[in-house]
């Protein structure tokens, strides 16, 4: 039987009220599009320094890679923490240490592009931190009947945020440079750590002898493992990123300049998976149906179509069409995903779980990305991405097959009610 999650700590209204006029979830809400919007920032920005002349290529790769690094090696340490004291107070802390990091990157520009890939580290390692706690901090505010709602708002923020901050950060490019751009991204960390609402009471149970990190990671992946539902899922998220996700992400600029001559298309497809992901929110944010975990299995598997339409030369809204439909798939399966975690999982394992999640599916993106260009370059692109809308098609195929998946829940009649029950 899933435990329960603890009452809401900030007194959040009943299901009869919108979760976009709470002033909790709002300060949530706050806190985390301020984080996302500052995790993007920093490439973006750093991008711009290389334009400036302030920073090399190669230099440029070194920082993010130690950023990446950062944030790997934190999320995990973050989500037992975050399960061992107050929610709130890791995201604190993980902000805290993103906002200070972030400056000294500005400091080091020009001047010492190892300083910069130490505060990069630490400054992913406050984006890693912080991602489990913020999870496990929403189920803490918002309670289960408005959770769907609050994750699409959620993720609606992120969306917009990536749609539009780059023309924001272009504009203000012109009277900032590289070096004040990264303080305001510092002054976004901050918000992320000051913003979010107090959660509930940590955790762990009171007087009880923890035990050292590692085994308290495994008992997080020990409640993972009890939910077959839920490492189908994750397999085929992973599987999905790693091969479609990262394909894409080389093919696309390729196919760009070399079959239509120009950025427009890629350009365009970006654009286009962006639109096509707010679609999907909002789609998610209202929609209820009852096999709901085979419908997000469903919709993660229309990422094929990203693969399936770079193999041929195609007219270049062919390629748009298949990208707008592949973000919304994509939140098709975010949404009910983040959704069901939050509502299955052990509430006093929720970061550990989350953080497994973050883990496996973020971070075998770069070695994804690392693998699939000597892939094309020896078997040629359309093999690559033959194979790749294949993974695509065929992991969330068999993650349905999964007992648990067609509800995301152990229980096929029970907690997944509480999932499809109607909010306004």
């Amino acid at each position: 039987m899933t435990t329960a999650p603890p009452p809401s700590a900030s007194g959040t209204g009943g299901p009869g009220r919108s979760v976009l006029r709470d002033v909790a979830f709002l300060r949530l809400w706050t806190g985390n599009t301020a984080s996302g919007l500052a995790t993007w920032a920093l490439p973006f920005v750093l991008g711009l320094a290389v334009l400036e002349r302030s920073l090399s290529p190669s230099a440029l790769g070194l920082v993010l890679a130690a950023r990446t690094v950062g944030f790997l090696a934190a999320v995990p340490v973050g989500g037992v923490l975050a399960d061992r004291r107050s929610r709130r107070e890791m995201v604190l802390w993980a902000g805290s240490a993103a906002a200070v990091a972030t400056p000294l990157i500005a400091l080091g520009l020009g001047r010492s592009v190892p300083l910069m890939a130490v505060a990069a580290a630490l400054a992913g390692a406050g984006q890693g931190a912080c991602r489990p706690a913020f999870q496990a901090l929403t189920a803490e505010v918002v309670e289960a009947a408005r959770r769907q709602r609050a994750n699409a708002a959620m993720t609606l923020a992120v969306r917009v945020t990536t749609l539009v901050a780059p023309a924001a950060t272009a504009l203000l490019a012109i009277v900032l440079d590289a070096r004040g751009l990264l303080f305001g991204i510092a002054l976004l960390w901050l918000v992320a750590a000051l913003a979010p609402p107090p959660g509930g009471p940590a955790p762990t149970a009171a007087g009880r002898e923890r035990a050292g990190f590692l085994a308290e990671f495994a008992e997080g992946v020990a409640e993972a493992r009890r939910h077959p539902w839920f490492l189908a899922g994750l397999a085929a998220l992973t599987a999905v990123i790693a091969t479609g996700y990262s394909a894409t992400g080389v093919a696309l600029p390729l196919i760009s300049r070399d079959r239509y001559g120009g950025e427009a298309v890629l350009a365009g497809a970006a654009t286009a998976y962006i639109v096509g992901a707010l679609i999907g929110a909002l789609i998610t944010a209202r929609r209820r149906p009852r096999a709901q975990g085979w419908n997000a299995l469903a919709g993660l598997a229309l990422y094929a179509l990203a693969p399936l339409s770079l193999l041929l030369p195609v007219h270049p809204w062919v390629i748009i069409a298949a990208y707008v439909i592949t973000g919304i798939g994509i939140e098709l399966f975010n949404v009910p995903w983040f959704t069901a975690t939050q509502r299955e999982i052990e509430p006093g394992k929720l970061a550990r779980v989350s953080s497994l999640d973050f883990l496996l599916s973020y971070g075998l993106a770069p070695l994804g990305l690392a693998l699939i260009a000597p892939a094309m370059n020896a078997f040629g692109p359309e093999p690559v991405l033959g194979a790749c809308a294949a993974v695509c098609l065929l992991a969330p195929a068999a993650a349905a097959l999964v007992p648990g998946t067609r509800r995301f829940s152990n229980e096929p009649h029970g907690s997944a009610a509480a999932g499809n029950a109607k909010t306004p």
